[in-house]
């Protein structure tokens, strides 16, 4: 018989180790107004550990005027790059892996515009509307395939779900078209999705149960989230009823998401009943969006805190 022990020793032999992946440009591609498709490629890529739908990895950018060869390497990377002089630090932001071909040693990363192509809103994203075949780029990702939370990985419904809802903004994007092109034939459910135009929406292959309610902010220049806010609401209208949604299953306390990082994972499942099955929710974007979707499903509409994953992926006004 195995201990309690003995599990937990395995599974700690098995954590995965981050190491850094050199790895080369091989295409880029513009998806529409707002999306930039970056490729890479590199042999060390075939090791690569990939952990789930929403994988995220470690993007490692050369400071201006610099080299990727800035970028350290080996168990103490994270000391080494703290204590660079800020001038050669190599940038470091979180991006999701929207597409990985071992096979090939090719992973693709979409990225967001949010502004012109001379100034696309942050350092990752300048890098992105820039970049040629040929760049150098670092990533910092598993070293050995798994599943779950200790693969960078948060999507993970259990086997008991039988409604999926996702919201995001357009940050959350390239995470929710690998989740939904991952999905079963028989997944159900609906994503909430807020971009910033008619032409940012895109062509997915997904579940005939799965709603894909696309929600540009076009012209009229809405306010970020105020779309997402309203559709989820009307689905979760939808999910239980108008007449169905119960108080909240437990106490929520505020998060300060200017001083502190909005992401709640349930680490059980949780259970909720609507008509047709049990709700898992997977919601990312904005943190002070996702502040506001957090308050609004648990305690405007009941659902436990343990059914859905709310994670803040950027906050408004920082780069």
């Amino acid at each position: 018989m195995t201990t309690a022990l003995e599990t937990r020793t395995r599974r700690e032999n098995h954590k995965p180790e981050y190491r850094v992946y050199f790895t080369e440009v091989v295409a880029r591609k513009r998806l529409s107004p707002s999306f930039v498709r970056v490729t890479v490629a590199g042999h060390q890529l075939r090791s690569f550990g990939a952990g789930g739908a929403d994988q995220r990895i470690k993007l490692m950018l050369p400071a201006p005027g610099r080299t990727v060869d800035d970028v350290p390497t080996g168990p103490d990377w994270y000391a080494e790059w703290q204590a660079m002089p800020e001038e050669i630090r190599p940038i470091m932001r979180t991006y999701t892996v929207r597409a990985f071909r071992p096979e090939v040693g090719e992973l693709d990363i979409d990225f967001v515009l949010h502004g012109s192509e001379e100034d696309a809103g942050g350092p990752a994203s300048n890098w992105a509307a820039t970049t040629t075949p040929g760049d150098r780029v670092a990533l910092l990702g598993p070293d050995r395939p798994g599943s779950g939370r200790m693969w960078g990985c948060e999507w993970c419904p259990p086997p008991t779900a039988r409604r999926l809802l996702l919201a995001g903004d357009e940050t959350a994007i390239p995470a929710v078209g690998a989740i939904l092109e991952s999905l079963p034939p028989e997944a159900c459910g609906v994503a909430c999705l807020e971009v910033p135009t008619e032409d940012d929406v895109q062509p997915w292959r997904v579940p005939d149960g799965m709603e894909v309610r696309w929600l540009p902010r076009g012209r009229d220049s809405a306010e970020h989230g105020r779309l997402l806010e309203n559709e989820l609401a009307a689905v979760l209208r939808e999910f239980r009823g108008e007449n169905g949604c119960g108080a909240a299953t437990c106490a929520l306390e505020d998060v300060d998401v200017d001083s502190s990082l909005l992401w709640e994972i349930p680490e059980l499942s949780g259970r909720v009943d609507v008509e047709g099955g049990e709700l898992y929710g997977w919601l990312a974007g904005e943190a002070g969006v996702i502040k506001r979707l957090r308050r609004m499903t648990v305690h405007d509409y009941g659902v436990p805190r343990g059914s859905v994953a709310f994670m803040g992926y950027w906050r408004a006004g920082r780069r």
